[in-house]
């Protein structure tokens, strides 16, 4: 049998069941051994609106939702007209046969299925539809019939004998229609693959296990899209490990609990998204200011001010890096796909809490969203750190001068080690002070604790050509597009080399001047509309380095970065 690498995409009305349809199918598809990876998209309103749900299913390992769309299920009109400039040339259309009409230029294979009126006539609700169409591609493209109807029923179990009847009477419908009235024409089947023992997870979910497993003890949040998933499934988690988790007031209440939780020695995380992140600045300094260990997940989403809620962007690297009145040290994480969220979240724990300092995690929409058949995160093998404790020793000093500016430190109820904890600049004991020389010895102190994380190891993963000519720098939710982009460039004879940066603050300064060294030529790609880590990297490096940018929603593909590397590889080839 070929190898499988297909792109379907669901589209249609919000509210309609797109996005469910999607993940049903994508779920199938995973406990039926296949790898998948996801991509959905949707209006901010609850109902009405466009929505798609792309999965892209494959044999190996998946590193981008792919450059064009395979199958293209549309469930209306308008999933139609928006899907078909993205299906490849002799693509193949699944469309509701009563709603949509191909152009006679169409030149794929169509698979015409009255979905409405099935739901209508067969199963007696039009809210059925979604489930119709997924018992009806399921069928056409031999997803295993056993593994959808259990999920399905997994699914739905809450809801009730008549609502599991109902499913199972829509996917029969759909595939019964298939069966007795379609005739197959494309060589497609998913079936049944070798990727056994995997599990289904988000970015979001991932981040949440990424926590429990760092020994997260207590949450604070407030609602926004699209970084709710994250609390909401910490609601159902953290208390079944001991934790607590309330839901604030606002953003600035959440981290306010935050750092009163890390005071207290428990290791505390919030999540928002970049209107909430941009409320959390000045607290973002007393974190700083009092070394208080802190982590703040920001799922970032296209701004500015509400921006649109729903839709990827990378635009916070500036907000996180920088977005502090003085100079308030903190590390900025960059977490890279759904496996990576895990461990980013884990070893943003550890960094916070061995530098006393808050950990910034950029995750976003794209990210936060995307599902993909991972292997079971490794939650057993995670032995978390803890801040270096003070032993009573005389006068106790918090803010000890060291030589990495790391200082013991003394929860409540620790005898003998009672302290003052001010935003205001102090001593070593905690005491304001003002005067020249302690301002700067604080400053000094605390800006060696970042030139120490500036050389932790394992912040950078490269891939490439073994002798470049052109590198490409990147981070984030890009790494796997930009990955693929790459290899492809190699295999036509571009020699290109990326570096991606999970540590965008302080910058691994030594892994990236090793990179810039190598290469005649530097590619940075990134969703934003001003390029703000090639800003950065300007900045640190004094380089000027080639931009693609993109700011429209949509995250890149493959082809996007390819083209890209073409235009401005330097010596030909």
């Amino acid at each position: 049998m070929q190898p499988i690498d297909l792109v379907f995409r669901f589209g249609g009305e919000s509210g309609e069941g797109v996005i469910s349809c999607g993940e049903i199918f994508a779920q199938a598809a995973a406990r039926a051994g296949r790898e998948i990876y996801t991509v959905r998209t949707f209006p901010a309103e609850i109902r009405g609106g466009h929505a798609v749900y792309q999965v892209r299913v494959g044999d190996d390992l998946l590193l981008s939702q792919g450059d064009r769309v395979d199958v293209l299920v549309a469930f209306n009109g308008e999933g139609y007209e928006k899907g078909l400039p993205d299906l490849r040339p002799g693509g193949i259309l699944v469309c509701d046969g009563g709603q949509v009409t191909p152009d006679p230029s169409f030149d794929g294979t169509a698979y015409p299925i009255p979905f409405t009126t099935l739901a209508r006539d067969q199963v007696g609700s039009l809210r059925a539809k979604n489930m119709v169409v997924l018992g009806a591609v399921a069928e056409l493209f031999d997803l295993p019939r056993e593994v959808l109807f259990s999920l399905v029923a997994q699914r739905f179990a809450r809801k009730g004998e008549e609502a599991q009847e109902a499913n199972r009477r829509a996917l029969e419908a759909g595939a019964a229609y298939v069966r007795d009235h379609v005739t197959k024409q494309d060589p497609y089947r998913i079936g049944t693959g070798p990727h056994t023992g995997r599990v289904v997870l988000s970015g979001n979910e991932a981040v949440a296990l990424g926590a429990l497993a760092a020994g997260l003890t207590f949450f604070a949040g407030y609602p926004i899209t699209p970084a709710s998933d994250i609390m909401e499934n910490l609601v159902r988690w953290l208390p079944q490990v001991g934790g607590r988790l309330v839901q604030a007031e606002d953003e600035i209440a959440a981290l306010a609990m935050v750092l009163g939780a890390s005071f207290g020695g428990a290791r505390a995380m919030t999540a928002t998204s970049g209107p909430g992140l941009s409320l959390m600045v000045e607290l973002l300094g007393l974190a700083s200011a009092a070394e208080l260990p802190a982590v703040v997940v920001d799922v970032q989403r296209a701004g500015p001010s509400t921006g649109m809620p729903t839709k990827e962007e990378q635009g916070d690297l500036n907000l996180a890096v920088w977005g502090a009145h003085g100079e308030g040290p903190r590390i900025v994480l960059g977490a890279t796909s759904v496996a990576d969220a895990f461990q980013t979240t884990v070893q943003a724990f550890d960094l916070a809490e061995r530098y006393q300092c808050p950990v910034i995690v950029l995750s976003d929409q794209f990210l936060g969203f995307r599902k993909a058949s991972v292997a079971p995160p490794p939650v057993d093998e995670i032995r978390p750190s803890y801040r270096i404790l003070a032993r009573r020793n005389g006068a106790y000093r918090r803010f000890q001068l060291t030589e990495s500016g790391i200082s013991p430190a003394a929860v409540p109820g620790m005898v003998g080690l009672q302290h003052v904890i001010t935003g205001l600049e102090h001593d070593e004991f905690g005491r304001p002070a003002y005067d020249p020389a302690r301002r700067t010895q604080m400053m000094a102190k605390r800006a060696r604790k970042m030139a120490l994380a500036a050389q932790e190891p394992g912040m950078t993963r490269r891939w490439g050509h073994s002798e470049p000519v052109l590198g490409v720098l990147g981070w984030g939710s890009q790494e796997g597009v930009i990955r693929e982009a790459v290899a492809r460039a190699n295999r036509e004879g571009y020699r290109v080399t990326a570096l991606h940066t999970r540590m965008l603050w302080p910058l691994p300064h030594g892994e990236i001047r090793a990179f810039l060294r190598q290469v005649k030529a530097v590619l940075v790609p990134e969703v934003n509309f001003s390029g703000q880590f090639a800003n950065l990297l300007r900045t640190q490096f004094t380089i000027e380095p080639h931009r693609l940018t993109k700011s429209d929603g949509l995250p890149f593909r493959p082809v996007d970065i390819y083209e890209k590397i073409k235009e401005v590889y330097p010596d030909g080839r």
